[in-house]
């Protein structure tokens, strides 16, 4: 289903003249406003296809019906998503969930809705059916050579169906790793994973890049061997210009300092992309800013000064993705609230008063340097966010307007209340 541009006028028409009072007042208070906008306008986030579907646990999996049943019906969900938020101009797909058996008409179908596609994953942490060897003990860090050659292969048809679509980037994560003590050999096990790396790095086209993304557990619990920003900056430093780091906000052990890592790979050159989710306890793939959002922000910080010291274009040198896998909300409402807590962490990162922090840290001032932190992140920017919407022909309040049109309802009543999306 879609939503007519009519519908959404008729839905920010009421509330227009409290909108617009919010945000000329806020306005006065900025520096340079209209600058701001225009980079939030131009920040475009990815949405991935399996976000789309209902997430799970070991436990179980509470379907919430009306889920997309193929990729030509999850690029009409982030359509939708970007109708309404205007921030959601692209798309990542998992394959082999999601090979295009037509893809220029799969490009096509994207490009009616304004939509891009964004990097390309590859999946070798699952069995596939009619696959000839096993992953259980992992796929590029595996003993058995065959098994190795059989990853390799697939990531190499990653790019493949990569290309065909228009996409400039392959991300690679590996559950590889071991269960306990003694499993394997960690020098061995590295060295067959950098081997694989470099086959499949090597038949990147010269404008693509390849992020290699880390995990410090899960599925295996005592080693993983790409387990944090080391191992993958010692990964992708090996590989050659194309190969960057990959940050997920869940792929971190509690209480790091991703900030840090932030501020260190964009120092290196290394950062490629970012997943955003939010987490309590480890991967748990929460909605964006729902339980620390003054870290997000601390990130977006960062990130800021980070590429404003390179020189780099916000909205297009990084890849940015939603990572989630919720398990108890509709996933589209749990993707629009995740859209516009990154919208206003990143707003709140661009108004903050480089000039005075720098001050502050040159003169070891760390009450002032708190201040000047804690005064743009205590900044209410939602007006901000919501005039980069309406500027662009998106909704004033997306979840309002999503649950006045009964959304979930149609899509169940188009697509049945027990269907899964492909790949979950």
């Amino acid at each position: 289903m879609r939503i007519e541009k009519s519908a959404i006028d008729h839905h920010n028409q009421p509330l227009l003249t409290d909108h617009m009072h919010r945000w000329d007042s806020l306005a006065t208070t900025l520096a340079h406003p209209e600058s701001v906008i225009q980079k939030l306008a131009d920040f475009q986030v990815a949405i991935p296809s399996w976000a789309l579907g209902t997430g799970g646990t070991r436990f179980g999996r509470f379907g919430s019906g009306g889920e997309p049943r193929s990729l030509e019906e999850k690029i009409d969900d982030v359509g939708l998503l970007h109708a309404l938020s205007r921030t959601a101009g692209a798309i990542s797909l998992h394959i082999p969930w999601d090979i295009p058996s037509d893809p220029q008409g799969i490009r096509a179908r994207a490009a009616e809705l304004g939509l891009r596609f964004d990097a390309m994953n590859s999946n070798t942490f699952q069995d596939q059916p009619r696959q000839a060897f096993s992953y259980k003990f992992g796929s590029l860090q595996n003993e058995d050579s065959r098994i190795r050659r059989q990853a390799i292969a697939h990531n190499l048809e990653v790019i493949e169906a990569g290309v065909s679509l228009g996409s400039k980037a392959l991300t690679v994560w590996l559950s590889d790793g071991s269960c306990f003590p003694g499993q394997l050999n960690f020098r061995k096990a590295f060295q067959h994973t950098l081997d694989g790396l470099r086959e499949i790095y090597q038949s990147l086209p010269t404008d693509w890049k390849m992020f290699v993304e880390y995990k410090p557990f899960e599925p295996n619990f005592y080693s993983t061997t790409v387990g944090d920003w080391g191992q993958s900056l010692l990964y992708v430093t090996k590989l050659g210009p194309q190969a960057y780091s990959l940050v997920d906000l869940g792929h971190h052990l509690p209480n790091t300092n991703i900030e840090q890592i932030v501020a260190l790979l964009l120092m290196e050159g290394r950062l490629g992309g970012f997943h955003f989710n939010d987490s309590k306890y480890g991967d748990d793939d929460l909605t964006v800013g729902s339980i620390k959002p003054y870290q997000l922000f601390l990130i977006f910080n960062e990130l800021v000064e980070g590429m404003d010291t390179r020189s780099m274009h916000h909205g297009n040198d990084l890849a940015w993705m939603i990572d989630a896998s919720h398990n108890v909300k509709d996933p589209l409402e749990d993707l629009l609230q995740s859209l516009e807590a990154i919208q206003i962490a990143y707003a709140q990162a661009l108004i903050v008063d480089r000039t005075q922090l720098a001050a502050a840290q040159q003169a070891n001032d760390v009450s002032a340097a708190q201040e000047v932190l804690q005064n743009a992140f205590r900044s209410d920017l939602r007006p901000m966010v919501a005039e980069v919407r309406r500027r662009q022909g998106g909704a004033l309040q997306p979840m309002g307007l999503y649950r006045a049109q009964k959304v979930r309802e149609r899509l169940i009543q188009e697509r049945g209340s027990t269907t899964t999306s492909t790949g979950l």
